[in-house]
């Protein structure tokens, strides 16, 4: 999902065919299909859909799988939280969005007295 936002901010294009689309769909991905449900209803925060995501990835790849799987999640949801935490300018999208908020907390003054 993040991946297709950001090419709309950038305008690169991706090929997404073999991550994305109905969880049942063909895929190159083994288990690609449970997998990308999993994903899906992690992101999405439903709790009905998430316990059964993650019973068809157990189901499939076994429960070790499904541990992995929901590591590498829960890393990729990380990763821009990290990044942001280092001090990894912001896009100008972003900038604008979270102006007033940064502002409010008086985030930009930290981010000067490190300079």
């Amino acid at each position: 999902m993040r991946l297709r936002v950001s090419g709309q901010d950038t305008g690169d294009t991706y090929d997404l065919d073999a991550v994305s689309g109905d969880a049942t769909g063909a895929m190159s991905i083994p288990a690609g299909g449970p997998l990308n449900a999993f994903a899906e209803a992690i992101c999405g925060r439903d709790l009905d859909a998430i316990a059964g995501a993650r019973q068809a990835v157990v189901d499939s790849l076994g429960e070790a799988a499904m541990v992995d799987a929901a590591a590498v999640i829960a890393g990729f949801n990380a990763y821009p939280r990290i990044a942001d935490a280092t001090g990894i300018p912001l896009e100008d999208a972003k900038q604008a969005a979270t102006a007033a908020l940064r502002a409010e907390l008086g985030l930009d003054a930290l981010n000067q007295s490190a300079e």
